[in-house]
Formats: structure tokens, sequence, C-alpha cells
């Protein structure tokens, strides 16, 4: 059994095939998705964050929205870029959304990939303190975050306040109890996700990763995967902690699947450098009639070893389309491969 979400990237743009044409259709094509997802079973809607883009750059928004029109679906992201985050103002905006979702927030938080403009995160007045790097600054926000996240007072109270206090250090608020055990690391190599165990964090692995050994991507993830579970376990945490793989999985079930999706039936890896330094390994995508698209899944041991697959979805083209992508694979491949 696997919980199954989808994965927005967001998109929208003036082009006369896009389907979301400005900021405000992908905004409510969004919530209007996650409801009729959830209708069908889907377990969670995610959505990338991506700053200087005519992509989601404030999920907080529309999470809650989404979190207000629906009862059950999971709601996160993958991931938010904590360079360009205030983990004091996060914490608030978190548990408000956390709060009006019933506790259904799925929080991914990284330190980003290669944004639209150079160290964007500047222009929001953030920078690394002298001898850290930017990874650096972004993992330390993350900590400060998951500490405010434990709910424990820190702040002096005003002896003479405009509202009664309770006893004690103050805490941010709202606060909402058990968020800190849904927060998600994104990680993209092997070093950060054990990292992520030691902080106690749940594990999101993409469609691309560090190229650390040569090996096909979902065998690397399936080491990393093991790697973070060791360390998780070596951490003593008293929970079980919860890992996802983000994959593109067509079946093509009609002839506009064929149209869209059909080029993708040969879809291999691809290596490349996603900056100056950094050789990353981007993932295939999955593209086949149904009984084809169960038998090239079973043998992708990442996904084996995950317990959530968010599936990529091509949101440009529209809710209609996209909610067919998804049931399609709650219907013809999910019962198959066990997830459901």
């Amino acid at each position: 059994m696997k919980k199954i979400g989808f994965l927005s990237f967001g998109h929208w743009s003036a082009s006369a095939h896009s389907e979301t044409r400005s900021a405000a259709d992908f905004l409510h094509q969004s919530i209007d998705l996650a409801v009729a997802a959830e209708e069908f079973g889907v377990d969670g809607a995610y959505f990338r964050v991506h700053h200087f883009a005519r992509q989601a750059g404030s999920p907080f928004p529309l999470l809650s929205a989404i979190g207000a029109r629906t009862s059950k679906i999971e709601i996160g992201t993958g991931v938010i870029d904590m360079r360009y985050e205030n983990p004091m103002y996060m914490a608030e905006d978190a548990g408000a959304a956390d709060l009006i979702s019933g506790g259904r927030l799925q929080l991914g938080v990284s330190r980003g990939s290669p944004e639209q403009v150079i160290d964007g995160w500047r222009y929001f007045g953030y920078g690394p303190a002298e001898g850290q790097t930017a990874a650096d600054m972004a993992r330390q926000r993350v900590e400060v975050f998951l500490k405010l996240l434990d709910g424990e007072g820190f702040a002096q109270p005003n002896p003479r306040p405009m509202f009664a206090n309770p006893p004690g250090l103050l805490r941010l608020e709202p606060y909402s109890e058990g968020l800190r055990d849904r927060i998600w690391w994104g990680s993209s190599s092997n070093a950060t996700a054990v990292w992520a165990a030691e902080q106690g964090m749940n594990l999101q692995s993409s469609t691309l990763k560090d190229d650390e050994t040569g090996e096909p991507l979902h065998v690397q993830q399936r080491k990393q995967i093991e790697a973070y579970r060791e360390a998780w376990k070596e951490a003593g945490h008293s929970r079980e902690p919860r890992v996802s793989v983000s994959r593109s999985i067509f079946a093509l079930t009609n002839d506009l699947d064929r149209a869209y999706f059909g080029r993708d039936r040969d879809s291999r890896d691809q290596v490349g450098m996603i900056d100056e330094t950094t050789r990353a390994i981007f993932g295939r995508s999955y593209a086949a009639e149904p009984d084809e698209l169960v038998r090239e899944l079973k043998a992708d041991e990442a996904i084996q070893a995950a317990d959530t697959v968010l599936l990529t979805i091509p949101n440009q083209l529209g809710v209609e389309y996209n909610a067919h992508v998804l049931e399609s694979i709650l219907t013809h491949v999910a019962p198959e491969l066990g997830w459901r």
C-alpha cells in the first residue's frame, strides 16, 4: 500500500496552448484539481515553489484555500526553498494553514535548486553569514523552524501587555500540535538525507538527484532511502518516518494520452550539470499502456522502497485532463502494483 499524491510545478503562460494563462488561473485550477482528486481517492496535493518565476511562489494562501475546500487530502510542498524564508514568519503561516486544514499539512523544505535569478534570496534581504554557504544558511533556518514547531516558549513577555498573556515565556501563534512530525526535507544527496534523518524530518526524493555513483536514478535513490532509514534508526526517533519519491507517470489509455506523452515511451535517465560544480541525474518519464506501465514500475527500486509516490502533473493542460491522468493511475495501475 502506498499513498499517492500529485505534484504540480504550477506553471502558467499566455500561450494559446496553455489552460493556465495567468496566476489566477493556476491558483483556482489548483484548488479545483485538489477537490476533484480527493473525490476519487488521491492522497495528497503538493506544489513546487519557485521565486521570480511564473509558478507558485507563495504556497501558504493556496494550501489554506485547499484545506478549507477539502476534508481528507494531504496538502503540501515539494519544496520550499529555505534560503528565501524567515523561519519565524513561516512558522506562523504554517501553523495557520495546518489548523485550517485540520492537521493535513505535509511541508517539504530544502536548500532549493538554481532559481530564475542569481542569488535571488539576496533580493529578499538574506545572505549567508561569514564563512557560510547558501546551503548552510538554508539548513540553519530549517533547524530554527523545527525548534519553533516544538512549541516551547522562548520570548520574554511585556510586563504591561496590551492583552493578557499565559504564564511563562511566549511562543509564536497560531501553534498547531503535531506539525513538527510532518516536515519533510527535499534531499538531492545521500549526506543530506542522513542529516534529515538526524533532524527527525521525513524524506522527499525527487526526479533529480546528485549523481554520486553513476548508477540509474532509481538505484541511487533506493540506496539514499536505505541510508536515511539507517540514520533514522541510529538517531532513536520514536515514530516511523515517511519517504516519498516523485515520478512522471502516464498511463496511455486513449488517443489524447498518446498524442501528449506517447513520445516518452522510450524515455531514459539524463545526466547534466545543475550548476558549475554539481553533476545531477534526471529521472526518466514513464509512459505506456497500463500493462506495460505496471511491468516497468515494478522494476523501479526507489518506488518500491518509498511509502509515498508523488505524480508530477502537466498542470498547463487543465483540470479535466489532469484529473484523468490521476484517475487513470489509480484505476489501471495502482491496484496491479498493490498500491491500493
